[in-house]
C-alpha cells in the first residue's frame, strides 16, 4: 500500500503542481487589474507581514515526523496518540499567541507602513491584517491532522485535498472580484475554503486513520527532545521568512506598495518555479528516514543509498528547472508585458535574480531532509540566519536605490553563497553525500543544454515578438530543441526510461 501511495502521490504532486502554476498564470494577472497596482501592494505587503509570524511553528512539524517514525517502527500506538495530543496542545497555543500578535499589528499599522498610504488605505489593511491573522492562527492547530496524514504516507488524499485547495479558492473569488469587492473579500473566500478542507483533515484522521489524542501522561523529556530537535529548523523557518517575505516588508516601508506589487509580480513566478521542485522532494520525507534509520550502523550503504537518491532526484528536477529557468530569462520580458500589464516591466529582472539565485537549493532541497533524518540540520541553519543577516543589510539598503531589483539582489547574494558554496561542502563532508558525484552528474546534463541555449540567444536576439501567438509559437518551438536536444544528449537511460514506457503503454492500448 505505501508503495502505491508512493507512486500515486508522485503523481498527484505534479498535477497539484501543474494547477498551480496555471492558477498563479491565471488568475494573478486578473487579480493585478481588478485591484490595481495599489492594492494589490497593500495586499502583498499585509500577508507578508503576516506569513512571517509563521516562524512561530518553530519547526514542530518536521519533529512530528521524526518520533511518530520512531513509534511507529516500535508499534506503540499509545505512545503516537500522546504524540498527537502534545502537538495538538503546542500548536493551538502557537495559534492564540499568532492571532494576538496580529492583533497588535493590525492596530500599530505604522510599524509596517512609514507612510503614503490614505486613510481607506489604512482601514484596509487594517481588516487584512486581522482576517491573515485568524486564518494563520486556525492554521497552526490544523496542520497537525495534515502531518498526521503525511505521516501515515496517505499522500493520495492528502494531494487530491491540496489540488482541491488551490482550485477552489480562485473559483469562488474570481466572481467576487469581478462584481466589485476587492481585497477584503477575496481574503474572507481563502479563509472559509480553507477552513473546509481543514475539517476535511480532521474528519480523515478520526473517522479512517482512526487515530486519537491523548493529553496526559507524555513521555518524560519528550517536549525537550522535540524542542532540542526543531530548534534550529526553526532558525531556518525564521531565515526563509527574511529572504522570501522580508524585502516585501522593507519595500512596503522605505518604497511604498507600488514597488511591492512590482516585486510581488516577479516573486509569483518565482514561487511557479519553485512548485515544480517541492511538490516531488516532500514525497520522499518518509522515505529518506527509513533510510536513515536502517543504515545507521553501515555509513557506507548509508551515502550510497543517500547519493544515489540525491542524485536521482536531483537530475530530473534539474532537467524541469533547467527548461523553465531559461524559458524565463529568454521570452520573461515580453511575457511579463503581457501577463502583467504596463507598469510590472522591472519585474521581469526581480523573477530572473530569484529563480537563478534558487535553483541550486531546489535541485538538492530533498539533503534538507536527509539532514534532518540525520539530526544535522543545526549547521545549515546557522550558515543560513548568518546570509539572512547579511541579506537584511543589503536588502534595506538596495531597496531605497533600486526599488524592487535592489531587493532581490539582496536575496540572490545570500542564497547563492550558502547554497552554491557553503552548503555543498558540507553535503559532502558531513551528510554522507557524494556532491563531486551529484556535480558531475549535473554537468553532464548541462551538455544537453549548449543547443537549446544557443537556441535561446539567437531568438532573443533576433526575433520581434508582434502578437501573443508569436511569442507562444517561439516558446514551443524553444521547448521542441529543449525536450530532443535534452532526451538525445543530456538524459541517461533511467530518464529516457521514464518518458518511452508510459508512451509505449499508451501505444499498445
Amino acid at each position: 500500500m505505501a508503495k502505491g501511495q508512493l507512486k500515486a502521490g508522485s503523481i498527484l504532486s505534479y498535477i497539484q503542481m501543474g494547477v498551480s502554476v496555471l492558477i498563479n498564470l491565471i488568475y494573478t494577472p486578473v487579480m493585478i487589474r481588478l485591484l490595481g497596482q495599489s492594492e494589490y501592494g497593500l495586499y502583498n505587503t499585509v500577508s507578508s507581514t503576516i506569513a512571517m509570524l509563521s516562524i512561530l511553528s518553530l519547526g514542530f512539524n518536521a519533529g512530528y515526523i521524526r518520533y511518530f517514525s520512531k513509534y511507529k517502527k516500535e508499534n506503540d500506538n499509545k505512545s503516537i496518540y500522546k504524540l498527537n495530543g502534545l502537538f495538538l496542545i503546542i500548536f493551538v497555543v502557537i495559534g492564540i499567541i499568532a492571532f494576538l500578535c496580529g492583533l497588535f499589528l493590525s492596530q500599530n499599522l505604522t510599524l509596517v507602513f512609514d507612510e503614503g498610504l490614505t486613510a481607506q488605505e489604512y482601514e484596509t489593511a487594517k481588516v487584512l491584517m486581522l482576517l491573515l491573522a485568524i486564518n494563520l492562527a486556525i492554521s497552526f492547530p490544523m496542520s497537525v491532522f495534515s502531518n498526521i496524514i503525511s505521516a501515515n504516507e496517505r499522500f493520495i488524499f492528502l494531494k487530491l485535498l491540496g489540488i482541491i485547495r488551490h482550485v477552489a479558492g480562485p473559483l469562488v473569488t474570481l466572481p467576487i472580484l469581478l462584481a466589485g469587492y476587492r481585497s477584503i473579500a477575496m481574503v474572507a473566500v481563502t479563509i472559509s475554503v480553507n477552513v473546509v478542507v481543514d475539517v476535511c483533515y480532521f474528519i480523515y484522521v478520526i473517522f479512517v486513520l482512526k487515530n486519537r489524542f491523548i493529553f496526559y501522561g507524555f513521555e518524560k523529556g519528550l517536549f525537550g527532545g522535540v524542542f532540542a530537535y526543531t530548534g534550529f529548523i526553526a532558525l531556518n523557518l525564521i531565515v526563509d521568512q527574511i529572504n522570501w517575505n522580508l524585502g516585501k516588508f522593507l519595500l512596503g516601508r522605505y518604497s511604498g506598495t507600488t514597488a511591492v506589487a512590482i516585486y510581488s509580480a516577479g516573486y509569483t513566478l518565482y514561487q511557479s518555479y519553485m512548485m515544480f521542485s517541492s511538490h516531488i522532494s516532500g514525497v520522499f520525507t518518509p522515505r529518506i528516514h527509513k533510510i536513515s534509520r536502517e543504515t545507521a550502523n553501515d555509513i557506507v550503504a548509508q551515502k550510497n543509498q543517500f547519493t544515489e537518491l540525491f542524485v536521482k532526484i536531483g537530475r530530473i528536477q534539474f532537467i524541469i528547472l533547467a527548461l523553465i529557468a531559461t524559458g524565463v530569462v529568454f521570452f520573461g520580458k515580453p511575457f511579463i508585458s503581457v501577463w502583467a500589464g504596463e507598469g510590472y516591466e522591472e519585474s521581469y529582472y526581480v523573477a530572473v535574480l530569484l529563480i537563478i539565485s534558487a535553483t541550486v537549493p531546489l535541485i538538492q532541497n530533498i539533503g534538507i531532509e536527509i539532514q534532518r533524518s540525520l539530526n544535522k540540520h543545526k549547521f545549515r541553519s546557522l550558515v543560513y540566519f548568518g546570509m539572512a543577516i547579511i541579506n537584511i543589510g543589503i536588502t534595506a539598503i538596495a531597496c531605497q536605490k533600486m526599488g524592487a531589483t535592489g531587493a532581490a539582489i539582496g536575496t540572490t547574494v545570500s542564497v547563492l553563497v550558502a547554497n552554491g558554496i557553503i552548503m555543498n561542502i558540507y553535503y559532502h563532508k558531513r551528510c554522507n553525500i557524494n556532491i563531486l558525484k551529484f556535480w558531475k552528474n549535473i554537468l553532464r546534463l548541462c551538455l544537453g543544454l549548449l543547443i537549446p541555449v544557443a537556441a535561446g540567444i539567437a531568438i532573443y536576439m533576433l526575433v520581434e515578438f508582434k502578437s501573443v501567438w508569436d511569442m507562444i509559437i517561439w516558446i514551443a518551438v524553444y521547448t521542441v530543441v529543449y525536450c530532443v536536444s535534452m532526451f538525445f544528449i543530456g538524459m541517461n537511460s533511467y530518464e529516457r526510461g521514464l518518458i518511452i514506457k508510459p508512451i509505449r503503454k499508451i501505444l499498445r492500448r
